[in-house]
């Protein structure tokens, strides 16, 4: 008979035996917080004396800047808090509004652009401090020689499954995504079944472990480069009429890294698409963004369904931004 935790966490696998009787694989209690109280106080009151890694999620509908952010999940060594925006409402997530701005909490999360975009405008909450690791991935891919691709994003079930990393099989979550195409409310839903609970804290229980095998292997440069990029990927849907004037400063150069081993500086470039132009960028089938995708060594994400509709998103070198800006703007004329 399984015990609670057994069962909860009975769906996850390591691909190899071995890996099974690993620490991080054993099951840690889950937590459903309702009140701030509840929350370990080495996040609610960040200490630089004491800074803390946690592995962070967000679930939701539709979730982005008119969506619904429903759950918010924070993995410590110890155990999973899933905050449960649903029942606490705003003053839960503003209790949590210091540690998720704090530079002394690091937030391990995979593709943080939507989590960011929902948690700014339903929350105004400006995410700091983040460990991307699928910006971690690429940025490992790219010291071991990999040619740049564009939109070449490596899924977060993928990233599981490399042993290198963690080497774990989440068969669940493409049932899980089904289950949201059937019902988009699925994680407004209460009482919390334990399919709920094991799911949402399957999607960050893991992120502890891949960072402490990923920090190993990126050299100071490339965790400079990281932190960049990823505070460039918090801002990329979180354009506002006032440009990021008020959000954290961007990762300043460590002092052990000399000025001449630092590629050109990475930017944010947002630009205004006129109204009935954004077909002309996209092209039949996508074929006129890929083009513009090929022919610059820059992220280009655009709004699409969940808006903003009438923005493209460029992140890059300086260079390859700057290009991709010209390019854009040829297109509506």
């Amino acid at each position: 008979m399984l015990n609670k935790n057994e069962e909860e966490f009975g769906r996850v696998k390591s691909c190899s035996q071995s890996g099974d009787g690993e620490p991080w694989m054993l099951p840690v209690p889950v937590h459903i917080v309702t009140y701030f109280s509840q929350l370990p106080s080495s996040f609610l009151e960040p200490d630089p004396e004491q800074p803390i890694v946690i592995g962070f999620d967000c679930e939701g509908v539709s979730l982005a800047r008119n969506g619904r952010l429903c759950i918010m999940q924070l993995a410590f060594e110890d155990a999973v808090y899933i905050v449960d925006a649903v029942q606490g409402g705003n003053a839960l997530m503003q209790a949590c509004k210091p540690a998720m701005e704090s530079p002394y909490v690091t937030k391990v999360c995979h593709d943080c652009k939507r989590d960011s975009e929902a948690l700014y405008f339903q929350y105004g909450i400006k995410l700091n401090n983040v460990f991307d690791t699928q910006i971690a991935y690429s940025l490992l891919g790219e010291q071991q020689g990999k040619a740049w691709v564009p939109d070449d994003y490596i899924s977060f079930v993928d990233l599981l499954a490399d042993e290198r990393f963690c080497g774990v099989v989440y068969d669940e979550k493409e049932e899980v995504r089904g289950l949201l195409k059937k019902d988009p409310e699925f994680w407004t839903h209460r009482p919390w079944t334990e399919m709920m609970k094991r799911v949402a804290a399957d999607d960050v229980r893991f992120l502890l472990r891949i960072h402490h095998c990923m920090v190993r292997l990126l050299p100071e440069l490339s965790k400079w480069r990281l932190g960049v990029r990823s505070s460039l990927y918090c801002r990329c849907f979180c354009a506002g009429g006032h440009g990021f004037s008020d959000w954290p400063p961007l990762p300043s150069l460590p002092e052990s890294l000399a000025v001449e081993e630092v590629p050109q500086e990475e930017v944010l470039a947002v630009v205004d698409v006129p109204y009935g132009k954004m077909g002309r960028i996209i092209g039949k089938k996508g074929s006129s963004i890929l083009y513009i995708k090929q022919s610059c060594r820059a992220d280009i994400f655009i709004g699409g369904a969940r808006g903003p509709p009438d923005k493209i998103f460029v992140i890059g070198a300086m260079k390859e931004v700057r290009k991709a800006e010209a390019i854009l703007r040829g297109r509506f004329l």
